[in-house]
């Protein structure tokens, strides 16, 4: 059977006409990589679940556009003018949790660098745009971040 287009084939030369160049160090990495959802995670959906079963409605996975930015946040309040993000330890390089790939680093260490200043720039934006933002890991309690975001709404009223 052949591979799908676009895919590494195993034992094949990188580059040869048979597969692509790929970023990922091994077929393995790729596949692990590729796996990763950008929506819908775990911790997201345990989140959503808490906030749901406290009677809070909001949206998911909701598109803020401003001026300079355009940001997709995972919950939002758009009433309230509230934006949560779940950062994934790894992309968003938690301070207890972040680690740095020993394969591949001149790539991997501008990538996690770019996520943060990222990260930070779209707080600043949303901020100056009269929005609250809350950010929290995806190891994060749900039943803790709860707290934060029914705070943050009960100030928005």
């Amino acid at each position: 059977m052949a591979a799908p287009p676009g895919s590494i084939v195993p034992g094949a030369k990188s580059g040869s006409a048979s597969t692509p160049t790929s970023w990922a160090s091994s077929v393995g990495v790729r596949r692990s990589m590729l796996a990763n959802r950008r929506v819908d995670t775990a911790p997201e959906r345990a989140l959503r679940s808490h906030l749901h079963g406290s009677g809070l409605r909001f949206r998911k996975d909701f598109r803020i556009k401003l001026e300079d930015v355009s940001v997709r946040a995972d919950v939002v309040f758009p009433a309230a003018k509230l934006a949560v993000f779940v950062d994934g330890c790894f992309w968003h390089q938690c301070p207890e949790h972040a680690t740095m790939p020993k394969r591949n680093s001149e790539f991997w260490a501008p990538k996690l660098r770019r996520n943060v200043e990222r990260d930070q720039r779209v707080n600043r934006a949303l901020t100056e745009a009269g929005w609250t933002v809350i950010r929290c890991w995806e190891h994060e309690d749900p039943t803790h971040v709860l707290p934060r975001v029914v705070t943050a709404l009960q100030e928005t009223r």
